[in-house]
């Protein structure tokens, strides 16, 4: 079966996780291997996620890799090694291009989640596309993205909710756009970038991780499809979106929680 049919068509919860960023070559192995036994215990499928490249940082001075092809590298080795479909972030037609040799999804920033061309030469690697849904759009104009892709002839897509903007420091998530969003994609909550808390004078992104778990049983509450989330031996020391992920140590309780809570809603 391949990867797309076993994320959407069984009935069970689907993970998309991992680190912000690859902050080193050794890193998403030892993160993906934990999160791998994990999951394996509780019976989720499984997709590891780590950023090859940060293209939209606030700060100038803000870390942003480690070299693309070494850090895709270090992504590919989790599939390679464990056998774990991986996913990364593309912000260009000639990153798509890139980053589709080396994973398995291909995931749309949702500031680019309107730009047609890249939609378009992701769709066209053949590859799963996630798209996230922009903290600007409203759930029923995802649709137009989902089209772009799909005219490719590629149907293998997901959408990702991770909040609406509330102002200029704080996002919202309108729980009312998950079965909007389904009728185009089945879509995924990410828990951890929904509570972001942007444009701190600082230039540093803040955010809310003791509200994870509220959020997330929300998502599985109104019926999505997957959980997204960032996660980190140590957030306090992660060279990017810190703030808002869920230290790692905390995650097995997290899922175990979420799984029974998905089991009994599927019975209601």
């Amino acid at each position: 079966m391949e990867l797309y049919e076993q994320l959407t068509s069984q009935d069970r919860l689907f993970l998309i996780a991992g680190p912000c960023a690859v902050e080193d070559e050794k890193m998403p192995l030892q993160i993906a291997r934990d999160i791998s036994e994990i999951t394996k215990k509780l019976n989720i499928p499984y997709v590891f996620k780590a950023s090859y490249k940060k293209a939209n940082r606030s700060r100038l001075d803000s870390f942003t890799g480690i070299g693309d092809k070494k850090a895709l590298k270090a992504i590919h080795k989790v599939k390679s090694q464990l056998g774990i479909p991986v996913i990364t972030d593309v912000h260009s037609v000639d990153e798509a291009k890139l980053a589709a040799k080396y994973v398995d999804v291909l995931q749309i920033p949702a500031f680019l989640a309107r730009q047609t061309e890249l939609l378009i030469a992701a769709g066209e690697t053949g590859k799963i596309v996630s798209i996230k849904k922009g903290q600007f759009m409203s759930p029923e104009s995802m649709q137009f993205a989902v089209e772009k892709v799909r005219s490719t002839g590629n149907h293998k897509v997901l959408i990702t909710e991770r909040g609406t903007m509330f102002g200029y420091g704080d996002l919202v998530v309108d729980y009312r756009g998950i079965p909007i969003m389904q009728q185009y994609a089945p879509t995924v909550l990410d828990i951890t970038h929904s509570l972001q808390q942007p444009n701190n004078s600082s230039g540093v992104t803040g955010g809310l991780p003791q509200l994870i778990e509220t959020i997330a049983k929300a998502g599985i509450a109104v019926g999505v499809d997957g959980i997204f989330l960032e996660t980190h031996p140590d957030p306090s020391r992660a060279l990017s979106d810190g703030a808002n992920m869920l230290p790692l140590g905390e995650l097995e309780d997290l899922l175990t929680k979420l799984v029974k809570l998905y089991n009994l809603s599927n019975m209601l």
